[in-house]
């Protein structure tokens, strides 16, 4: 931990006082032993200062999006902020020393990238529209996956458990692939009808056994593992779907045209184009992103997080970035 000056607002950029910030993979960067003084890059909080912007008001409520997009390219217009090149330098153009990233009290970003939260949703759950559920809230958009399909999901950590939310909430069948037990018992927790556990058994086989030898439509791939990627080729269905999430990580295909494999690599979603349809999700999954949600530590108590998280014996871990002098949320559970 370390003191550092509060960074300041300017122009379109905003001042946001954090309150919920989910932990992601930085756990990776110190077991790996790359420093960094920019950890994190997921939260929800409220509006401390505006600068000049008008979409805000002080105390509004706000999801913390990953990045400072330029706001101005193509890709940005279309909504797609999180693939924008053309990334600013916040610090720079408000003469800030730090803000960038959410193992902090307080962060700056361009008022673009501040979702706003409805009155009904509470900042704990509201912060988990980021990574925990949002990759593969894209990834079950981008394969066009309807209600009574089947989707294997390999791997259990918290992307893979987003996974496991999103298609439960609209109808969809969910084998959960993970050999680690305490994630596999969550993932059934919310709501896969079965759990496979690579180390034990073929997953290949038993996938099939479990679709009456019929295959799956769609598959997320969450492990970046070469023969998770292989497996999950051979469950699908002629036709069939599968997302790669694993960030930075280079997979070799099988001949996709004989059997007319789509294969997407999703990052994170429209937040402009697709907000309702994300709020529509959380509303719907309330109490599994309760169960979801496993461990909430102090900031000061970050060494212990990552520790956990190093562990597996976890879901979700949040960050309370303010102690127990964050700010009250009424809406929270």
């Amino acid at each position: 931990m370390a003191e550092r000056p509060a960074p300041r607002s300017s122009g379109d950029i905003v001042k946001v006082k954090l309150v919920f910030a989910p932990m992601c993979t930085e756990f990776k960067d110190v077991r790996s032993g790359r420093p960094s003084e920019a950890l994190g890059h997921e939260a929800s909080g409220t509006v401390e200062a505006l600068g000049s912007s008008t979409r805000f008001h002080i105390g509004d409520r706000v999801v913390v999006m990953p990045g400072n997009a330029c706001g101005a390219c193509d890709l940005c217009a279309s909504g797609e902020h999180i693939y924008c090149p053309h990334q600013r330098d916040v610090l720079a153009e408000t003469g800030s020393t730090c803000g960038t990233a959410t193992y902090a009290q307080f962060i700056i970003r361009p008022e673009q990238l501040l979702l706003p939260v409805p009155d009904d949703i509470s900042l704990r759950h509201a912060s988990l529209a980021c990574c925990a559920l949002g990759p593969s809230f894209n990834a079950l958009r981008r394969m066009r996956t309807p209600a009574g399909e089947t989707l294997v999901v390999n791997g259990c950590g918290p992307v893979g458990l987003g996974a496991i939310v999103n298609a439960v909430a609209v109808g969809i069948r969910v084998i959960a692939i993970e050999p680690h037990p305490y994630r596999a018992e969550l993932a059934l927790r919310l709501g896969a009808s079965a759990s496979v556990d690579p180390h034990s058994t073929d997953p290949v086989a038993q996938v099939r056994r479990l679709t009456n030898d019929g295959g799956v439509a769609c598959a997320i791939e969450t492990s970046g593992r070469q023969e998770a990627i292989d497996g999950l080729m051979s469950m699908l269905q002629p036709l069939g779907r599968m997302t790669t999430l694993a960030w930075d990580v280079p997979i070799r295909l099988p001949p996709l045209v004989a059997r007319g494999a789509e294969v997407h690599g999703c990052w994170h979603w429209n937040h402009e184009r697709d907000a309702p349809a994300m709020w529509d999700i959380v509303r719907r999954s309330a109490r599994a992103l309760d169960a979801m949600v496993t461990h909430v530590f102090d900031l000061d108590d970050v060494a212990e997080a990552i520790a956990l998280q190093g562990s597996s014996n976890c879901g979700k871990v949040l960050l309370r970035p303010h102690g127990s002098e964050s700010p009250k949320d009424l809406r929270e559970p």
